[in-house]
């Protein structure tokens, strides 16, 4: 007999430490700045490596639009927008990174970065990336925020391409003709900071 109402409270418990069905998931933690605040979609910021530098956007030696994503030293950086695909900004969850300004440098590109397949071996992060709407025409314009060590980094791996799994990496430096320190996609992850422009 007390076995018995052993077992049903046990069945009880693990019972009720199951979601209900119909409710929702807990909402992925937010990204929060070097100052323990949220970031906000209507606020501009500098994505600061934890090894120094900052971010920029130049255009390549020999060439000139798009604009490719580097990390330089000795330089103030940009400060970019971030646009989730939907409500706050949260780590794991599909966003969008653009310049928060205007440049006049590709007045016929779009300042969104995106993927570009440079080559086989060489995958760049640029500009000329599409805004929103998920879909086919903006795959390579998806990025992500995750947790890393005691910061966070940024991936390319979107959820709004369920079958794009399989080209899910890190986003880290590749260093382009032994000059630029590109942001590409790369097995070493380039740990961020975040902080209000």
């Amino acid at each position: 007999m007390k076995s018995t109402t052993m077992l049903e409270l046990l069945f009880l418990l693990a019972l009720l430490s199951q979601p209900l069905p119909g409710t929702a998931k807990a909402s992925p933690d937010q990204v929060l700045d070097v100052l323990g605040k949220k970031l906000r979609v209507d606020a501009d910021y500098y994505i600061i490596p934890a090894n120094g530098g900052e971010i920029s956007l130049e255009s390549s030696i020999g060439e000139s639009c798009p604009l490719h994503v580097l990390v330089v030293k000795h330089s103030q950086g940009f400060p970019l927008r971030i646009a989730p695909v939907k409500g706050a900004i949260r780590v794991s969850t599909d966003l969008n990174i653009m310049l928060a300004n205007y440049d006049s440098r590709c007045p016929n590109y779009s300042v969104v970065w995106k993927i570009d397949l440079f080559s086989k071996e060489e995958t760049f992060v640029t500009t000329n990336g599409v805004l929103g709407h998920p879909g086919s025409n903006s795959i390579l314009s998806w990025f992500k925020i995750e947790k890393y060590e005691d910061a966070y980094k940024l991936v390319y791996c979107p959820t709004v391409c369920p079958s794009c799994k399989h080209a899910c990496k890190d986003i880290g430096i590749y260093v382009y003709k032994n000059r630029e320190m590109r942001l590409a996609l790369t097995n070493i992850p380039l740990k961020v900071k975040f902080q209000e422009a």
